[in-house]
């Protein structure tokens, strides 16, 4: 069921020539690569029911699953940028379900961060419902990746407290212009798990972690898997035992949970914070390095005009 129009003259441009993407997922070759994106539907066909032209769109990087239904790695490994045409193009086809209605108090730049990293966010903090962070709870994000700093937003919209880390003294400039309450520079302050656990009221830690120390019945949302594979030194689940908290998987989230991140989005006024460089379509290549050089703040956008 296409929504958007396609433009073959765009495709061959668009392809990346290597097949093998980070954390062993393996890309087409010759595909169109990245998920992320916003955009307006040109045109539709005559079995979808969703949307219409003019709708404003995010794309959801799993088409045809059940909205309900958790992503696996199995699922990104098919989706989007890696077996079905991403969006590195400035036109394309999509199946109606690879698509979400955007935000409307987002403008198009914004509104693209939320495929990948907003919603895991969303899940990472609000996919346990018992346990989703309240006002006054403790909060630690780490890093200044796209999943840390939207998490950030989202945990402070719900009004709890965030700890945030880094290892650069001007990304903690940036946190803090955010709203993280505290910054930890981890280069700087090795025991800083120590640091952020006598920051909580009460001494015993705090509430929710992403990524990864946790107070006694306190959540670690694990959302991804920075340098690469495991190492012999990554904690297992006895302690989870030993410590009394809970470890939770996090993948991406579902087109269910994507539009109730929209809603919330809306209601509180959230507007993701985005990285001061904007690449061109024809920089693509120049985008990937800035972020494997970890130049970036949160997102890193490639406009496509």
């Amino acid at each position: 069921m296409p929504i958007l129009t396609y433009d073959p003259e765009y495709q061959n441009q668009c392809k990346r020539p290597s097949n093998t993407g980070a954390h062993a997922l393996t890309i087409t070759p010759n595909i169109v690569t990245a998920s992320d994106g916003a955009g307006i539907v040109q045109s539709v066909g005559a079995k979808v029911q969703t949307f219409q032209p003019g709708d404003k769109v995010c794309t959801h990087m799993v088409p045809q699953k059940p909205e309900t239904e958790p992503v696996t790695f199995a699922d990104i490994s098919a989706g989007l940028g890696q077996r079905v045409d991403g969006t590195l193009r400035p036109f394309g086809v999509f199946h109606e379900t690879a698509l979400v209605k955007m935000p409307s108090s987002l403008p198009f730049l914004e509104a693209s961060t939320l495929t990948c990293a907003g919603l895991t966010a969303w899940n990472a903090l609000f996919g346990l419902e018992s346990r989703a962070p309240k006002k006054g709870d403790m909060v630690l994000v780490q890093g200044t990746g796209g999943v840390s700093v939207i998490a950030l937003q989202f945990a402070l919209a719900c009004g709890a407290t965030v700890i945030a880390t880094t290892s650069s003294d001007a990304k903690a400039q940036k946190l803090k212009a955010a709203g993280a309450h505290h910054v930890l520079n981890y280069r700087k302050d090795l025991k800083w798990g120590e640091t952020a656990k006598q920051l909580t009221p009460d001494g015993k830690g705090v509430h929710l972690v992403v990524d990864v120390a946790v107070r006694p019945e306190g959540v670690l949302a694990m959302t991804g898997l920075l340098g690469g594979a495991p190492d012999a030194n990554v904690n297992t689940l006895i302690d989870c035992l030993v410590n009394l908290c809970t470890a939770r998987g996090v993948l991406l989230g579902t087109r269910q949970q994507f539009a109730e991140m929209n809603a919330f989005i809306e209601e509180h006024g959230i507007r993701p914070v985005v990285d001061d460089k904007v690449f061109g379509l024809e920089e693509a290549a120049d985008a990937y390095q800035y972020m494997d050089d970890q130049r970036h703040f949160a997102k890193v956008f490639v406009r496509v005009d």
